[in-house]
């Protein structure tokens, strides 16, 4: 893997993580509970999704 895809995917994960956290402190009042569910579940396999992106793009770094 090249410097530049294991950048982008640690670059990637840092975007997902920022994004669907402010996601889930910018969901406003008033929804029914399986809309806060379904959304907790989004943000809770997105998060678990740039864990492993970065993971992969840190070990190609150490890699070369």
């Amino acid at each position: 893997m090249s410097r530049k895809i294991a950048g982008f995917l640690i670059a990637l994960a840092a975007f997902m993580v920022f994004e669907w956290i402010n996601l889930g402190f910018n969901l406003a009042d008033g929804h029914k509970t399986s809309f806060y569910v379904v959304h907790g579940i989004l943000i809770g396999v997105n998060i678990v999704l740039a864990i492993v992106l970065a993971v992969i793009g840190w070990r190609g770094l150490r890699a070369r």
